[in-house]
């Protein structure tokens, strides 16, 4: 059995070797041989314990990343791959790289479609993000090349998702016509609807998907709650940063 003080030994050493911050579990693991079976329940119940015990804070970088700074790791990794990373990317990546968060760490933004979802919304509009928005929208967008009977090119097929107010209450929607469908909608509303923004895409179903899953929780009982919202302003603005998405 591995002593408890040798363990903690190992945690200060290793931390200065680090520039002073201690070692995520994983990569401690690596750097000395000493499994988790090693100190638990024996000695702790988690690794945060161990931490402290050794005289440092817990290492918020397996519990505390902000999405923004996830979605910047994930897109360095985009660079370095050329796609969208996979678990065994993110575990590869995180056991070789220092600093590069735990695997478990990135399942806070969601699946896969999810992650790319997001990191187009962060990305859009910077065009210093070009090649990464090139990357997630075939991701999320995955098209053939080929017809599988007569083997020509697709053709895509552009339309726009919009949010659109009506009253008190938005809507979202997909339609190659905004203008249109806000007059066809206008027919049956007792306010007339007015546009609010709308993102142009070659995948208006991909897109109209992930805004009605983002926002579900905010969705109107009983007037066609699939697509009225009741929206905060910061939802708002969150949906007027996508311009275009293909």
């Amino acid at each position: 059995m591995v002593d408890k003080n040798h363990i903690i030994d190992e945690i200060v050493r290793t931390a200065k070797q680090n520039n002073g911050v201690a070692l995520g579990v994983q990569r401690f693991e690596k750097e000395t041989g000493i499994r988790k079976p090693d100190w638990f329940p024996a000695f702790w119940k988690n690794w945060s314990e161990a931490i402290e015990e050794a005289g440092f804070a817990p290492n918020k970088m397996n519990s505390a990343y902000e999405a923004n700074v996830l979605i910047h790791h994930i897109i360095l990794l985009i660079r370095e791959l050329k796609k969208l990373p996979t678990t065994s990317d993110f575990k590869f990546k995180s056991y070789h790289t220092s600093g590069f968060p735990s695997h478990n760490t990135f399942r806070r933004l969601g699946a896969k479609s999810t992650q790319a979802a997001k990191i187009l919304a962060y990305c859009n509009g910077k065009s210093e993000y070009d090649d990464v928005i090139e990357i997630c929208s075939a991701a999320l967008n995955p098209l053939k090349t080929k017809d599988s009977s007569s083997s020509k090119v697709a053709v895509i097929k552009f339309g726009f998702v919009y949010l659109m107010k009506s009253g008190r209450y938005y809507k979202i929607g997909k339609s190659d016509d905004p203008e249109r469908r806000k007059y066809e909608l206008g027919i049956n509303q007792p306010e007339d609807p007015i546009i609010i923004h709308k993102i142009q895409t070659d995948d208006p179903f991909g897109v109209e998907s992930y805004w009605k899953k983002r926002f579900k929780s905010k969705n109107i009982i009983g007037r066609r709650a699939e697509e009225f919202f009741d929206l905060s302003s910061d939802d708002v603005i969150a949906f007027k940063r996508w311009r275009r998405l293909f």
